[in-house]
């Protein structure tokens, strides 16, 4: 009879190298399934992640592995984000922030910030961006990009403007030669005495590289635009059709039309209220 042998105790070496690489695999598709509904903030973050990893430079706690944000937004800082909201609330309804993947959005809209078909500044509209300027341009030092708008009616024949496009890049460019200029030399007498010790350096947090004006034309306005025409023409074509079928009479398609045609009017005039609007992005980088 064969003299039974005895089993090494644990598992065989196969199994471990096995178990490795399972665990390596469920990773991978679970890093797939986060990424299924790609966030480009996100998808960033993983982009860099796996360079480094693959670079030999994995972020680790007991290297001081670095964060993929610079620095934090003001949403992260009590302080300033209470203040931010302070006046929105004091705007309520022209004055929104939201938190982006790219950084911080503040919004405004539904203001008089320009006069029709120009870019230059409205009191109103100096009086709210020297409130915000001093809160976002003083507590952060992160480049700050403003974006400009125009609805889609064509600019005059005797504009000093060739397109929507050149007045909304003017528009997003006054509004830095504000931030640069006027709201700089006022602030610098204000804060007169914190220069003299220190404390404040306009020259750093106002310098002209940390702005960057960018306009956007009317393509935003058109899309919505074209999105009210197209629902108005499908409502009018299902009533058509019941016309044609006799369901409803001539006289109920008249005041159907009228009414529908009414309606569209009104939403398109409150897209353009909604479009004389001003977009500030504070950037998750910092300026230069």
């Amino acid at each position: 009879m064969a003299k039974k042998q005895e089993c090494p105790k644990g598992a065989p070496l196969w199994m471990t190298t096995y178990g490795d690489m399972v665990t390596l695999l469920l990773t991978f598709f679970v890093l797939l399934f986060a990424m299924s509904s790609i966030s480009p903030g996100k998808f960033q973050q993983v982009a860099v992640g796996l360079t480094s990893a693959l670079n030999g430079n994995p972020p680790s706690v007991l290297t001081g592995g670095k964060s993929l944000q610079t620095e934090p937004l003001i949403s992260q800082n009590p302080g300033v984000y209470q203040e931010i909201l302070k006046i929105s609330e004091e705007y309520k309804g022209k004055v929104t922030v939201e938190e982006r993947d790219e950084g911080t959005l503040i919004t405004i809209s539904d203001l008089d910030i320009f006069n029709p078909g120009s870019a230059r500044l409205t009191a109103e509209a100096k009086k709210l961006l020297e409130k915000l300027g001093a809160v976002i341009i003083e507590h952060t030092t992160n480049v700050l990009e403003v974006y400009g708008y125009a609805n889609e009616i064509p600019v005059p024949e005797n504009s000093i403007y060739q397109s929507n496009w050149h007045l909304s890049a003017a528009r997003a460019s006054s509004v830095v030669y504000f931030f640069t200029t006027e709201l700089k030399q006022k602030r610098t007498l204000e804060r007169i005495a914190d220069i003299q010790l220190g404390r404040f350096d306009p020259d750093y947090y106002y310098a002209a590289e940390r702005f960057l004006p960018i306009g956007k034309g009317d393509i935003e306005i058109q899309k919505e635009i074209k999105a009210l025409r197209n629902l108005y023409e499908f409502e009018l074509e299902e009533m058509r059709k019941k016309l044609v079928a006799g369901e409803i009479t001539r006289e109920e398609w008249n005041n159907f039309v009228a009414k529908k045609t009414e309606e569209t009017d009104n939403k398109i005039r409150q897209l353009r209220d909604k479009y004389r609007r001003i977009d500030i992005l504070i950037k998750r980088e910092l300026a230069k």
